[in-house]
């Protein structure tokens, strides 16, 4: 195991028997053939996006002027969190999470969940205004598709997903881009990592998966068979032991790459 500027190298990749970069030193590894990103909060920074348009939804509603914005937004998200894990083991439907992420939220704080609709509607129009690089990702992104065959791999609604993918032209340079809705499960769960394994035409131990979720991005991939590069703060020793690769520059990661 050998850190670096908070990279963790476990069982990894090289182009040759012995590479280094800076003080780290890689030994005996094989390239990747086929590299899958995570999109939210690993190239896109979808945290700031929606703290951003919860921000205009406090603006635009009356009912939230006497909550301060910080408590708005963890309620918001702590409750969205939640939903999103029920969601995801199928306890709840699309329609529910929906509602209430907002209706719940707003009655966690003492209001009027009625207008969770109208609530819910504006959130969705000023989210897309906010959508933005996370730091240094783009640089890393157009760097590493210049050596190797990508593809994108994400949780989330289809039409919103499609959207950013339409927005960054994420179609020019990605081979494929999988979104778990229309596959019918989702990360963590083992069927939608197959299901892009097959798309990528390889063997699951020839792909490398970037990601920032611990559970949905590090275990999901590893359960599988895939390598795994954890772009995260956390320092946890034990998460960390589960990931080929754990970083919080996209600069180091390009250095281990290419």
């Amino acid at each position: 195991m050998v850190i670096l500027s908070q990279i963790l190298i476990h069982s990894f990749y090289e182009k040759s028997s012995l590479k280094s970069f800076k003080k780290l030193t890689i030994n005996n590894y094989s390239t990747p053939e086929f590299i899958y990103f995570d999109l939210d909060n690993t190239l896109l920074d979808h945290s700031a996006a929606e703290r951003k348009a919860l921000e205009d939804v406090k603006s635009h509603f009356d009912i939230l002027d006497d909550v301060g914005l910080e408590e708005w937004q963890q309620k918001y998200h702590e409750n969205n969190s939640r939903l999103w894990d029920r969601y995801g083991r199928h306890e709840i439907d699309r329609k529910y999470l929906q509602r209430h992420r907002f209706e719940d939220t707003l009655e966690s704080l003492g209001l009027d969940g009625s207008v969770y609709d109208e609530m819910g509607t504006y959130y969705m129009e000023r989210y897309p205004f906010h959508w933005q690089w996370m730091e240094g990702a783009r640089h890393a992104y157009y760097s590493i598709v210049t050596d190797y065959e990508v593809g994108i791999l994400t949780n989330g609604f289809a039409e919103t997903q499609k959207k950013k993918f339409e927005k960054f032209n994420f179609g020019e340079s990605a081979t494929h881009l999988v979104i778990s809705e229309d596959t019918g499960y989702m990360k963590p769960q083992p069927q939608v990592f197959e299901y892009a394994t097959r798309l990528a035409g390889t063997n699951p131990e020839s792909i490398l998966y970037i990601g920032d979720s611990y559970t949905s991005d590090i275990q999901g991939a590893t359960a599988i068979g895939w390598k795994t590069a954890w772009y995260t703060n956390d320092n946890n020793p034990d998460r960390m032991s589960e990931a080929d690769i754990v970083f919080d520059d996209f600069n180091d990661l390009i250095s281990i790459l290419l």
